[in-house]
C-alpha cells in the first residue's frame, strides 16, 4: 500500500532524531502493528459485511444490524489510530529539521564563529531546549492518543469477538440473531493488536521517564565540581562561556556570505 510506505519513509528519518527507546518504538511500530494490519488483519476482515448474516429476510434489517455491531471497521479504526499516534512523531521531525535549517542559515550569515545549540559537531541533533520540550510534547500526545484509542475500542467493541450477535434494531421485526465469520480469528488479531499498543504505550511511559531522569542527572553533574561524565553530559572547572564553545564550529569561508 503506497500509503504505508509514505508514512514508513517519513518515520525512518525521525529514527536518527529519537532516542534509543523512540527507536525500539518505531520498531514495534512497523513491524508489529503496521505489518501485521497490512498483511494479516486485512485479510481477515475482507468478508466482514459479506458474511455477516442474519436469520431474517427483512429488507434493510442485516444492514441495521452490522451498523450497530460495528460502527467502524477495526482494520479501518487501527489506521486512524497508527496515523494519529504518528502524528506527533511526523510534527516533531518538522521542529527538528527547522531548527537544522536556521542552524545553517546562521552559521552562512554570519561572519564569526557560532556556537551551534543543537547542532553537534558530529551531525546529530542534540535533544535540549525548545528541541527537548519538543519532544516531551510529542511523547506526550502519543501517551494521550493511545490511551484514548484503546478505550474507544473497549466501548465500540470490545476486545474479543462473540459468534452470535444478537439484534432488536428497527427494521427487525423481533430478536434477530447474526453470525460472524471466523470470530476466534479475529479475536486473536484484536488481542494481539491490543498488546502492541500496549507495548507502545509502555516505551512512550518508559521513555518519559528516562528523559526526566537524564535531564536531572545531566543538571547535577553541572552542578557538581568535580569532572564526571553523566550520559554524554559532562562538566569540568571550565567557565559557562568556555564550556559551551566545546560545542563551537566555525563556519568556513566558503560558507560565509560575501559582500
Amino acid at each position: 500500500m503506497g500509503e504505508w510506505d509514505l508514512l514508513g519513509h517519513l518515520l525512518d528519518k525521525v529514527q536518527s532524531h529519537s532516542t534509543v527507546i523512540g527507536k525500539v518504538w518505531l520498531t514495534v511500530l512497523f513491524i508489529f502493528r503496521i505489518m501485521v494490519l497490512q498483511t494479516g488483519a486485512e485479510k481477515v476482515w475482507g468478508d466482514e459485511q459479506s458474511d455477516f448474516v442474519c436469520n431474517t429476510q427483512q429488507p434493510g434489517c442485516e444492514n441495521v444490524c452490522y451498523d450497530l455491531a460495528f460502527p467502524i471497521s477495526h482494520v479501518r479504526f487501527w489506521f486512524l489510530q497508527i496515523i494519529a499516534i504518528a502524528t506527533p512523531k511526523l510534527l516533531y521531525l518538522g521542529h527538528v529539521l527547522h531548527v537544522i535549517h536556521v542552524e545553517k542559515k546562521v552559521c552562512r550569515c554570519s561572519t564569526a564563529y557560532k556556537v551551534p545549540k543543537y547542532t553537534k559537531n558530529s551531525g546529530k541533533i542534540s535533544i535540549r531546549g525548545r528541541l527537548l520540550r519538543s519532544y516531551v510534547l510529542h511523547l506526550l500526545a502519543k501517551i494521550a492518543l493511545e490511551v484514548l484509542f484503546i478505550v474507544g475500542q473497549y466501548l465500540l467493541y470490545g476486545f474479543s469477538l462473540q459468534t452470535r450477535y444478537v439484534c432488536t434494531r428497527f427494521p427487525c421485526p423481533h430478536k434477530v440473531d447474526c453470525f460472524l465469520s471466523r470470530p476466534t480469528e479475529k479475536s486473536v488479531i484484536i488481542w494481539f493488536m491490543l498488546v502492541a499498543a500496549c507495548v507502545s504505550l509502555a516505551l512512550s511511559l518508559v521513555e518519559l521517564f528516562y528523559l526526566n531522569l537524564v535531564v536531572r542527572m545531566c543538571a547535577t553533574t553541572i552542578l557538581s565540581p568535580s569532572r564526571t561524565f553523566v550520559s554524554g553530559c559532562s562538566k569540568s572547572s571550565l567557565s559557562p562561556r568556555q564550556h559551551s564553545s566545546i560545542w563551537a564550529t566555525p563556519c568556513t569561508s566558503s560558507t560565509r556570505r560575501t559582500s
